[in-house]
């Protein structure tokens, strides 16, 4: 099941939607009045990602009975349909506002090539613990929202990552558990302003303005059941990675590659600490995925205005960035 938020065309609001196999999109409220929830204490669930995710079950089996009553008649005609924005939708961030989002460092490639690159060893504890930072849930942008620079910055970067979105909360999650918690998958570009992120860190905090601006999630969060084929016992999802600039291939990888995997980095983030429906969690980079790693002189040079980033990755989609000019 593919679900995203889109907005609105007349208020600018976000709708949770489920998109069909021929490219429309149904908003979940729809299905809810349309199977006489309204009233139910099932009706909420289908107005906010959230409480969707939250009782994710739930939701997959009325899709299952909307979809036996009315998907054929709705998918005739939904390309014409623009009250919800379902044709040509403004992709938001499939969880528009999420509690935190929380980004690893589990690529063992890229951790290894961009320490190099600062004359740094591996340091041991890195194979020991999943690592990662809180980045900031309130800059998440969806689907060909364009974005610039951050104020001060030459060197914008984009990050090929995948994201994990939490459906189940929990707290202390054991790994032989933690695949329950997921949702599903996403992509995520977790853009980054070199030289600033070079310069904070360079004080032992970090990465902090280096990331704060911008971090483009979407279009779709692909429920977990749509990757059963692609879990290894590890917890490991198997899906090629790629990312274009201007349409020109810079990164491939595979998602499979994590050195740390899935189930141990819910277990992380969940020690001692709650997770909740909608968190977002990235996996860092994969191997080759940004242009630190490959090095701006082999690519072009880093982003600028004009560009369009083109992050895909298997069964999940494109997610689109285009990158424009400072506002003066």
């Amino acid at each position: 099941m593919r679900l995203a938020t889109v907005e609105e065309f007349e208020t600018g609001i976000g709708w949770p939607v489920i998109a069909l196999g021929n490219g429309a999109h149904v908003s979940l409220e729809r299905i809810a009045v349309q199977l006489d929830l309204v009233g139910t204490d099932e009706y909420d669930c289908f107005l906010n990602m959230e409480l969707a995710l939250a009782r994710l079950e739930l939701i997959q089996k009325r899709i299952q009975e909307w979809l036996k009553k009315f998907g054929e008649e709705y998918a005739a005609t939904a390309r014409r349909d623009g009250k919800l924005g379902l044709q040509s939708p403004n992709f938001l961030p499939p969880v528009q506002h999420p509690r935190s989002f929380r980004d690893f460092y589990a690529f063992e490639e890229h951790v290894k090539t961009c320490r190099a690159k600062r004359g740094l060893e591996m340091p041991p504890a890195w194979y020991e613990v999943p690592v990662f930072y809180f980045s900031n849930a309130g800059s998440l942008i969806g689907h060909e929202q364009p974005i610039c620079a951050p104020a001060g910055s030459q060197e914008l970067d984009y990050e090929l990552e995948l994201g994990a979105i939490v459906g189940k909360g929990g707290r202390d999650i054991p790994e032989g558990q933690a695949l329950e918690h997921i949702a599903g998958f996403t992509i995520v570009n977790d853009l980054s302003a070199r030289d600033l992120q070079r310069k904070e860190m360079s004080v032992g905090l970090g990465p902090a303005k280096g990331k704060d601006f911008a971090t483009a999630v979407g279009p779709y969060l692909v429920t977990l059941d749509e990757f059963q084929d692609r879990i290894d016992e590890k917890g490991r999802v198997t899906l090629e990675m790629k990312a274009r600039v201007n349409g020109k291939v810079l990164s491939q990888g595979n998602a499979s590659s994590m050195y740390h995997a899935w189930p141990k980095l819910i277990a992380q983030a969940s020690r001692d600490a709650e997770l909740f429906p909608g968190d977002l969690i990235g996996s860092g980079t994969v191997g080759t995925g940004c242009i630190l790693e490959l090095g701006p002189e082999n690519t072009g040079g880093w982003l600028k205005p004009g560009d369009v980033v083109e992050l895909e990755i298997e069964r999940l989609g494109v997610l689109r960035t285009p990158i424009v000019e400072r506002p003066a």
